[in-house]
């Protein structure tokens, strides 16, 4: 393995601690209203985040991940001597993208990542597939 492909690997190991410590991930379907007649559709949300006062590390994930969103979230009305937090945002295909980079090195939200992984790669979500975590596993 060259140097490269070692510190992306690194990168990407580090990122979804991150992630475990840190991050948010969400996937779930509801229905929401849409059109002037205000009927209601089934609607996927599909997101990864991560909040925290380092600016500078959540400029690094959005850099290395080379999608999403960088922003400012300053702290709620009422909150003195909180700390402005940072926060990295992605969601539909960038999170797919994003899964997959990290989802080898991911402990604690395995199961949520394998769900958005399972959505764009239906293939593989079929029983007689094996398992992400079987093949992690091997």
């Amino acid at each position: 393995m060259n140097k490269d492909m070692y510190h992306k690997l690194a990168d990407h190991a580090y990122i979804a601690g991150l992630f475990d410590g840190e991050g948010c991930i969400t996937y779930k379907r509801y229905m929401k209203k849409r059109g002037k007649d205000k009927k209601a559709y089934p609607t996927w949300e599909i997101r990864m985040e991560i909040n925290m006062s380092d600016k500078y590390i959540i400029q690094w994930v959005h850099e290395i991940l080379s999608c999403g969103s960088f922003s400012k979230k300053p702290p709620g009305k009422g909150q003195l001597g909180t700390k402005m937090q940072y926060r990295w945002r992605c969601g539909f295909r960038d999170a797919y993208q994003v899964a997959k980079l990290i989802w080898p090195h991911v402990k604690v939200k395995l199961h949520k990542l394998e769900q958005i992984i399972d959505h764009y790669e239906p293939e593989y979500a079929a029983p007689n597939v094996v398992s992400l975590e079987a093949y992690r596993n091997e």
